[in-house]
């Protein structure tokens, strides 16, 4: 794979966690870090991080923010929030029309502290003797008092690379510290601590014909490190194609090496999670569907059952085994899956896994942003689909599951055309109750404005919403599409 190797320097691209005030352990004797927390403001609460690179700041369209909503004893949207920009005094740069900051953001903690850190990711930002939408990823230190210090992890080299489309960390090498991926046009590279030194080595080059390419992680190969999925598309004659690979971190070439891959799966989201409960990491490719003309049949199912999405679910196995070698698919003609596949559904869109119903086996949350309510297109809606001894399909073939939208008894608003509820999914428990919260976006919600859905432990009973109008967020005109992306850990 092409790779290259260099120490990043504050002028190019410095990840200065250290002289930001909160340095990341190195070398490889370091002890891994405890389990990840999104708990940004250090209260002992999960947090959610809302993307919202379509938000106006200072005047300037599109430049971009990411609230950072508080979990609390009531859930997520009932304690404030904390709305971080290229405006705010430790965040790099300035708020530029088009800088898209917030494009991507993910919650991580990356020094083991116990407090998140906020990547953000802006694939819009112009840079300094790189050019225009070269774009940036920039880490922002969590406190108790608010946002702390903050500084660029990566800039794009050139014009157009758009690095910041999507982003995700992890301890990909076993050394303690994190790894963070980042997505651009036609690129995917990894920045990471090997050492003393910190290096850039390029994942996947290709021709994507535009689309961010989607990214995860998850211990897929049962070595105990965890690895890198990518999904990406590539644009070509006769027809495009689409890819799912797995990448582990090879020490000896210092480089990521691919060790697992599927093709003309046409997904847009991905999620790890062990929903057979045997303690091996499986992953779901979602809103599986046909992009071109062949290959329907594999791995996606039938041509008649995937116009309307549709989740394919690779299972794991033993250290040394062949990952995905049993496979699930779901769709809404699946038994135990309310609803009917229909074109433009895009059922699996969004993706997000956790041990909801707390059974030992992760369940998954499957938005469908495309969904019709009555006759309502696009208004959107939400699937919690449980895992059990088999995955998330049993013996004979059925799925145990439970959807929501704006229609659902207890769930608040009025399902409307094109409020696209289900645009972004994810999971944390916000209320610190034991029970994983579900968190939903409807970024097309009253005239695009945007709001989330907070779901306490998976159920409608007590969901609550929020956006930027009820959290006192500033906001110019209407059109912000809050709600997506989501995320938490």
């Amino acid at each position: 794979m092409p790779h290259s190797r260099r120490i990043l320097t504050c002028a190019a691209a410095a990840f200065a966690v250290a002289s930001a005030g909160f340095a990341l352990p190195s070398g490889a004797g370091a002890a891994a870090p405890p389990a990840a927390t999104s708990d940004f403001d250090g209260d002992g609460y999960a947090d959610v991080a809302v993307g919202v690179p379509d938000g106006t700041v200072g005047g300037k369209a599109k430049a971009g923010y990411v609230n950072i909503v508080r979990g609390g004893p009531k859930g997520a949207g009932a304690h404030g929030s904390i709305r971080v920009t290229q405006a705010t005094p430790e965040v790099p740069g300035t708020p530029e029309a088009g800088d898209r900051f917030g494009a991507s953001a993910s919650l991580t903690d990356l020094n083991g502290d116990g407090i998140a850190e906020l990547l953000a990711g802006a694939p819009g930002e112009d840079v300094t003797d790189r050019g225009k939408d070269a774009g940036m990823v920039t880490v922002v230190g969590g406190s108790e008092g608010g946002p702390g210090p903050g500084s660029t992890v990566l800039t794009g080299p050139s014009p157009s690379a758009a690095y910041g489309k999507s982003i995700a960390a992890a301890d990909l090498t076993g050394g303690g510290n994190k790894t963070i991926a980042v997505g651009g046009t036609d690129k995917v590279v990894a920045r990471v601590i090997e050492g003393e030194d910190s290096i850039v080595t390029t994942v996947v080059a290709a021709p994507m014909g535009g689309r961010a390419p989607v990214l995860a992680t998850g211990d897929f190969d049962g070595d105990g490190t965890a690895d890198l999925a990518v999904a990406y598309w590539t644009a070509g004659d006769p027809s495009t194609q689409s890819h799912v690979r797995l990448w582990t971190w090879d020490a000896g070439s210092s480089s990521m090496a691919n060790f697992w891959n599927t093709d003309n799966a046409g997904v847009t989201a991905l999620a790890a999670g062990d929903f057979d409960g045997d303690g091996h990491e499986d992953l779901a490719l979602g809103e599986c569907r046909e992009i071109a003309d062949e290959n329907i049949d594999d791995p996606c199912g039938p041509e008649e059952l995937a116009e309307g999405g549709g989740v394919h679910v690779h299972y794991g196995s033993a250290a040394g085994g062949r990952f995905g070698g049993r496979t699930q698919t779901l769709h809404q003609g699946t038994a135990g899956v309310p609803g009917v596949p229909e074109d433009g559904d895009r059922f699996g869109a969004a993706l997000a896994a956790a041990d909801v119903d707390r059974d030992g086996r992760d369940d998954l949350i499957a938005g469908a942003p495309g969904e019709a309510i009555g006759s309502r297109a696009g208004a959107g809606a939400a699937w919690l689909l449980h895992g059990g001894a088999q995955g998330l399909l049993d013996a004979g073939g059925a799925a145990r599951s439970v959807t929501w939208n704006q229609d659902t008894s207890g769930v608040p608003g009025v399902a409307e055309a094109g409020d696209t509820f289900g645009a972004a999914v994810a999971a944390s428990d916000h209320d610190d109750d034991g029970a994983p919260d579900v968190t939903a976006g409807s970024p097309g919600e009253n005239a695009s404005l945007g709001a989330v859905w907070h779901l306490p432990g998976g159920s409608a009973r007590g969901s609550t919403a929020f956006s930027p109008r009820t959290l006192g967020l500033p906001y110019l005109s209407t059109a912000h599409k809050y709600g997506n992306p989501l995320t938490t850990r």
